[in-house]
């Protein structure tokens, strides 16, 4: 039972603390009695204790201080409590200085602490970051080291981050902080990169330089950071050339030259990393020679570039040092020279040396000579780069040569090693220009025997393809020639035309490489050279004799068969030219035959005129036969005029007539247009009917149809025959679609109102409307209002087209007067004949001729129209005997169309009887619904 308010353990605190000097805040109260007294009863369970540190969590430290100690004296092994007192102990310290009496305070509780927590990483990890944020170095290194050998090796990784970050402060020394990296590098090899970043911060370079070639020596070493071999070569490089008189031990011109090797891709910078390093080193003699051989061996321009930089900015620099010094040596030179005098080895280099100009020490004359030498060279550097990437890359051996213009040496020397480098077989370019530029050379020096010389090595080698081989020979042939030697110029073609020997054959089929030399007897550049040559200096039995040879070989083109014939009738070898004619045409196909047959149809025409006709048309039958459909016209034309000038009309109008059933439909059209024109011409203008319709039926696109129609019109209409003329627009008006070819209705419309009267010209119009609606692609059915409205419309613009012609204002009236609708808007009444069909479908309209309609209305227009043509008494007394049957169209002919338009003809004729019986104002209501 706790005690009440103000008992005796109340009391007795209340009188020692006086006595003690303890504040009063220290003692237990009375709502800490429960938990005293179950300590008290269990002093050594941990779960007592730690009650009654959670039900004062809200009191002061000092006082919860003094619960831990005391549960920790009683329970001193558990980790709960030492960590719960170190966490607290570290949260009231912090916000203290360093120097507070509470961290000394806290320190000795982690010392008591690890007196029995020595196997925990956790308190450890706590007392060590703290002695790190004390600075307190020489203490913390010492707990390191206990920690290290206090925890197992597996909990070392926890332990070594805040020991290397201890090395890593700057108020470590440095001996200490390399002792601990080594140290670490025993635990863990693999993390070297963080010692050589260390060394290379603390400019230990000897050290850096030789883990870091340690490692790149390891061949599974793998970097933690993400590093490659080439970047820590890099890195070495910059240590070993920046720092090279702080390194020793490393052979560094190996180690930079092993890296060139193996790493192409930073050449450059390795190169001029080497050249750097003899420069810190004052070996400036040897870093001369890395630039050179740098430049000497990269592969690329851009490496060459770095490469070449560098080089310049060394000369300049030593060109400049060098002007330096020599200003500074000015002032004192005569206190050096007595100074120099007291020397006897001086004295004595001063006698024996004095004229000589070794012992010159001003060299600024050679220093500005190397620069200059330098810049000049860098053509031809750059040109030896592009070399070593492609050797046999002919043009830019063409543009080295071009750098030695002014020296002859230079270039002879180039070309040799051009002609020695380049593999014909892999050359990029023409192998053979090489050796036309060499023989050239020679050529312009006037060295014949030196360009023959060339000329006749370079025809022995063995070229890619046969043309190059060809090119020598005819450039060989071609400087004779300039310089007038004739006949050896043809003595070199008949050389090199001539064909191989059999066993030569023999022998290079059994090796399995034929040589372009035993090919290029069939080149035709080379014949074509050679037979260039016989025609301006042999004779013409030479002349003939080579191009026979090119026949024979059947290398022959076609205008070398019109070329050989052209000689021929030159000559006047008129038969031999037509049987030349005849080789050719048998030789080649088409389309390559068709400038001879042109050329032979042409000159045998020309020659022989009317005396050889026979023959001249079994050629151009043979011509035509083998000619495609669209090389025919141009034969056709010829012998169409052959016929018209040496045979008879009537073969000509049969051969334009086979012509026009030959060509293409594309040239169709204009070939019967050249046809009709010429039967015109030949036969009248009546012959040309006969075209005409054969041209529509033949099976031209629609639009040439429609044009060679209006064509036939005109000319109808230039004869009189009205009739046929509206015929053959009625004809046309199947292929004329009036939103794409207005043309032609406009044509049509000029000639009704010119030639037609008020029938012809609504057959015009209704045949418009039929062929607008067959051609749109929606199609409706219209009530029988609008299709009033609609012939309204039309027969308002009928009227207003007839009284911009000039037609009556009476007979206009009369016109009006006959097609209006009545008042109540209702269809005329069928004409009660006994032919007219009794189911006529709605949009229909007749095609059939109402004997009685049309001769009233003739009668009609006649009385008031006087320009109608008149036709005789017979036409009208025989079309009254005429009796045209018309047939029902059947039912299945419209289809749904029908069914539909009789349904609607029903429902008009139920409702028409009941609008008999309604009045006015009840049918308006109807219709408006």
């Amino acid at each position: 039972m706790p005690s009440p308010a103000g008992g005796p353990v109340a009391v007795a605190a209340a009188a020692a603390a006086p006595v003690l000097g303890i504040s009063p805040e220290m003692y237990p109260t009375e709502d800490d009695l429960a938990y005293e007294e179950e300590i008290l009863r269990e002093p050594f369970k941990l779960k007592g204790w730690w009650r009654y540190l959670v039900a004062r969590a809200a009191a002061p430290f000092a006082k919860r201080a003094v619960i831990y100690e005391r549960a920790l004296k009683a329970l001193p092994g558990s980790y709960k409590l030492w960590h719960a007192y170190l966490r607290e102990r570290l949260d009231h310290a912090r916000p203290h200085p360093i120097s507070h009496h509470a961290y000394a305070s806290l320190n000795n509780t982690f010392e008591r602490a690890l007196a029995t927590m020595h196997k925990m990483p956790r308190v450890w990890v706590l007392y060590l970051t703290s002695l790190l944020d004390q600075r307190l170095l020489t203490r913390a290194r010492r707990a390191f080291d206990r920690a290290l050998r206090a925890l197992p090796v597996t909990q070392h990784d926890r332990i070594w981050p805040l020991y290397l970050r201890l090395a890593s402060l700057p108020a470590c020394p440095v001996e200490t902080s390399l002792r601990v990296f080594r140290r670490y590098l025993q635990y863990d090899p693999s993390h070297a990169e963080d010692f050589i970043d260390f060394l290379i911060s603390a400019n230990r370079w000897q050290e850096a330089a030789d883990r870091l070639a340690s490692v790149l020596n390891d061949d599974g070493f793998r970097s933690v950071k993400g590093k490659t071999k080439h970047q820590l070569w890099l890195e070495l490089c910059e240590i070993l050339t920046k720092h090279a008189d702080e390194v020793a031990g490393l052979k560094v011109d190996a180690i930079l030259r092993g890296g060139i090797r193996k790493f192409t891709d930073e050449v450059g910078k390795l190169w001029t990393s080497l050249a750097d390093y003899y420069v810190r080193r004052t070996l400036y003699e040897k870093a001369r020679d890395v630039f050179e051989e740098g430049v000497a061996s990269v592969m690329t321009v851009q490496e060459f570039s770095v490469v070449f930089e560098a080089y310049t900015q060394f000369e300049q620099s030593m060109l400049a040092a060098k002007l330096e010094a020599a200003e500074e040596e000015g002032a004192g030179s005569e206190g050096e020279e007595e100074a120099g005098r007291k020397n006897g080895m001086d004295k004595l280099s001063k006698k024996f040396l004095a004229d000589c100009w070794l012992n010159d020490e001003d060299d600024t004359d050679l220093r500005l000579a190397r620069f200059e030498r330098l810049l000049d060279r860098r053509p031809e550097l750059l040109s030896s780069v592009l070399l070593r990437q492609n050797p046999h890359n002919v043009e830019e051996w063409h543009r080295r040569v071009k750098l030695f213009e002014k020296d002859p040496t230079r270039q002879v020397a180039t070309y040799v090693e051009a002609v020695k480098t380049v593999d014909p077989m892999k050359a990029a370019g023409k192998p053979h220009t090489l050796w036309v530029a060499f023989a050239k050379m020679y050529e312009k020096h006037n060295r014949l025997d030196s360009a023959e010389e060339i000329f006749k090595k370079a025809t022995q080698v063995n070229y890619k393809a046969v043309d190059h081989l060809a090119s020598i020979w005819c450039e060989w042939a071609e400087m004779e020639l300039r310089h007038n030697n004739f006949d050896k110029a043809i003595e070199l073609m008949r050389q090199a035309t001539a064909e191989p020997s059999v066993e030569v054959k023999r022998r290079a089929a059994a090796e399995g490489d034929e040589p372009v030399q035993l090919k290029v007897h069939k080149s035709l550049k080379l014949w074509s050279f050679y037979v260039d040559l016989e025609e301006s200096l042999g004779t013409l039995e030479s002349t003939r004799a080579v191009y026979e040879r090119i026949l024979d070989l059947r290398i022959a083109t076609p205008q070398i068969v019109l070329n050989y014939a052209y000689l021929l009738e030159e000559n006047k070898y008129f038969e031999d030219a037509f049987k030349v004619y005849e080789r050719g045409v048998k030789i080649f196909k088409y389309p390559h035959v068709k400038d001879i047959w042109v050329t032979y149809l042409t000159k045998f025409v020309r020659r022989y005129q009317r005396s050889k006709l026979e023959r001249a048309r079994e050629l151009f039958d043979e011509a035509v036969k083998q000619a495609p459909p669209q090389e025919k016209k141009v034969l056709y034309l010829q012998y169409a005029k052959l016929e018209e000038d040496y045979g008879l009309a009537k073969r000509a109008m049969n051969v334009y007539d086979e012509a026009v059933r030959a060509v293409p439909n594309s040239e169709k059209m204009s070939m019967y247009e050249i046809y009709i024109a010429r039967a015109a011409e030949l036969f009248g203008v009546p012959r040309t009917r006969q075209i005409y319709e054969q041209a529509i039926e033949s099976g031209l696109p629609d639009r040439d149809v429609m044009t060679m129609c209006m064509k036939f019109a005109e000319l109808e209409r230039n004869l009189g025959e009205i009739d046929r003329a509206r015929a053959i627009y009625v004809h046309a008006s199947n292929y004329a679609d009036p939103n794409s070819h207005p043309e032609f209705w406009n044509k049509w419309n000029e000639f009704e109102i010119q030639h037609g009267n008020e029938d012809t010209f609504r057959e015009m119009l209704r045949i418009k409307r039929t062929v607008a609606a067959s051609r749109s692609q929606t199609h409706f059915i219209l009530p029988e209002y609008l299709m009033q409205r609609d012939q309204r419309l039309n027969l308002d613009e009928a009227v207003d087209t007839l009284k911009r012609a000039g037609v009556p204002e009476d007979e206009m009236a009369n016109l009006e007067r006959q097609l209006a609708p009545g008042p109540s808007m209702a269809p005329p009444p069928a004409p009660s004949t006994a032919t007219a069909p009794a189911n006529r479908m709605m949009n229909f309209v007749s095609a059939g001729v109402q004997a009685q309609a049309e001769s009233s209305s003739r009668q009609q227009a006649a009385a008031a129209n006087n320009e109608d043509i008149e036709l005789p008494d017979e036409s009208d007394e025989e079309e009254d005997d005429v009796q045209i049957a018309e047939k029902s169209v059947p039912a299945a002919v419209f289809g749904e169309l029908g069914k539909r338009a009789a349904e609607n003809r029903e429902e008009e004729s139920s409702g028409a009887q009941e609008n008999e019986q309604l009045g006015a104002l009840e049918r308006i209501k109807r219709r408006r619904q």
